[in-house]
């Protein structure tokens, strides 16, 4: 299967549902401490940038750079992860957000990430181990099973990153600012809007009449009570804790 999904045609709304949400930001700002200079690959329309910090990004796609400006951040360099148009030891840090699945080159990217950094390199991704976890395996296996393909494991992130990793599990808040799938474990709902679904790449991945299928049902269960009989726990359960990792590398122990 293709990691590529095009944001270019499909993510001119992208900056509208995955916003920072800032309960999980402080565990990135926490991971990039006290670095001064970091450089943001895959940085998309700027999610997840300290405010505090001197951020470089990169973002290959032009609708996503435009939108950048709509949350008030500055420009990004055009380039891909794989080739990054830095020296050696550019940055304090380096951080990629949810972006990993999309690169050509996995390990290419990763590789130049510890290049650029002399300190740290902060991954955001998902753990494809763990992604059965949440209930929407049950609803949309189609979708789950694209992930899966996508994202690389945690092992091979941590293999090509020097192995001197901590990996820590995120807690998604139930009103989660960030639109990811996780965000809505306890707001099924929003799986019915069309939009929503737009802005979570996996969809991209599945046919149309499947998509429709796993929706249909979704929605017969949510009118029937039989979604809030299995799993209505999760409407006021505060914290989810599924799939979103965060793996933080010593750069200079992986060099």
């Amino acid at each position: 299967m293709s990691a590529q999904f095009n944001y270019d045609k499909d993510g001119q709304t992208y900056g509208s549902y995955r916003k920072t949400d800032q309960r999980i930001a402080a565990y990135v700002e926490k991971a990039i401490g006290e670095a001064q200079t970091v450089l943001n690959v895959g940085a998309g329309t700027g999610s997840y940038e300290p405010k505090d910090k001197y951020v470089i990004s990169v973002e290959p796609s032009k609708t996503m750079r435009l939108q950048r400006a709509q949350k008030n951040k500055a420009p990004a360099v055009i380039g891909t992860a794989e080739n990054l148009p830095f020296d050696d030891d550019s940055f304090d840090a380096s951080m990629a957000m949810i972006t990993i699945h999309h690169w050509g080159d996995m390990e290419k990217g990763l590789q130049e990430l510890l290049r650029v950094s002399k300190g740290r390199v902060i991954v955001m991704t998902f753990d494809p181990d763990a992604l059965d976890i949440f209930w929407n395996v049950n609803y949309f296996p189609e979708v789950v099973q694209a992930e899966k393909e996508r994202y690389p494991s945690v092992k091979f992130i941590m293999d090509v990153l020097g192995g001197n990793c901590e990996i820590i599990t995120i807690p998604i808040p139930i009103d989660c600012a960030d639109g990811f799938q996780e965000a809505f474990y306890g707001r099924p709902e929003a799986f019915l809007d069309k939009e929503i679904r737009n802005n979570q790449s996996a969809w991209g991945f599945v046919s149309e009449e499947e998509e429709l299928h796993g929706v249909q049902l979704l929605k017969e269960e949510l009118e029937s009570g039989e979604w809030d009989r299995k799993y209505g726990k999760y409407r006021t359960q505060p914290f989810f804790e599924g799939a979103l990792r965060l793996i933080v590398a010593e750069a200079k122990e992986g060099k």
